[in-house]
C-alpha cells in the first residue's frame, strides 16, 4: 500500500458539490492498495502514520505526532497512486488491487486507525469523482509504501 500524507491546517472532500468530509487540522492521507496488498500492509502504514512525528514543537522542530497535537485525518482512496507511466503517455493501473480488495483495505485502514489509537478519521467516497481542497501546512508531504520495509 502507498499513501500520501500531507500536513494540513483544514481540509474537506466534496463530491457533487456536497462536503462529505472536513477536518480542521492534521492529515490528508492519499491512499492506495495494490493487488498484493493485505491488512499487515495496512497495519504498518497505520503505525507509521499515527506516530510520524512531522509537526513542529514550541521550539519550531517537527518533533510532534499525529496524536501529540490530537489532528484528525482526512482520508482519500486513491487508485492512481500506482499509476505507471513508463510506457506511452496514458497510464496503465493494472497494479492497483480490484475495487472490492481495494475498498475492503481502505476501509480497514480508516477503522483501525480510530478503534486502535483515538484518532478521528473522516473520509471521502470510494469510487467517486471527488473535488479535495487542503491547506498544506508547511508545506509537508511525505509518501509512505508499504513495500520499503
Amino acid at each position: 500500500m502507498k499513501a500520501v500524507i500531507q500536513r494540513a491546517k483544514d481540509a474537506k472532500v466534496t463530491v457533487n458539490e456536497e462536503v462529505i468530509g472536513k477536518i480542521d487540522y492534521g492529515f490528508v492521507v492519499l491512499l492506495g492498495a495494490a493487488h498484493e496488498d493485505t491488512e499487515e500492509d495496512a497495519d504498518y502504514l497505520i503505525n507509521k502514520l499515527v506516530h510520524l512525528r512531522i509537526f513542529e514543537d514550541e521550539a519550531g522542530k517537527m518533533n510532534l505526532s499525529l496524536k501529540d497535537v490530537e489532528g484528525e485525518i482526512l482520508s482519500i482512496s486513491q487508485f492512481t497512486l500506482y499509476a505507471d507511466t513508463r510506457k506511452g503517455r496514458r497510464p496503465n493501473f493494472v497494479k492497483a488491487a480490484k475495487p472490492d480488495k481495494a475498498d475492503k483495505l481502505y476501509n480497514y485502514f480508516n477503522r483501525k486507525i480510530e478503534e486502535q489509537h483515538g484518532i478521528h478519521v473522516e473520509t471521502g467516497e470510494f469510487g467517486a469523482m471527488m473535488d479535495v481542497q487542503l491547506t498544506n501546512e508547511g508545506p509537508v508531504t511525505i509518501i509512505i509504501d508499504s513495500k520499503d520495509r
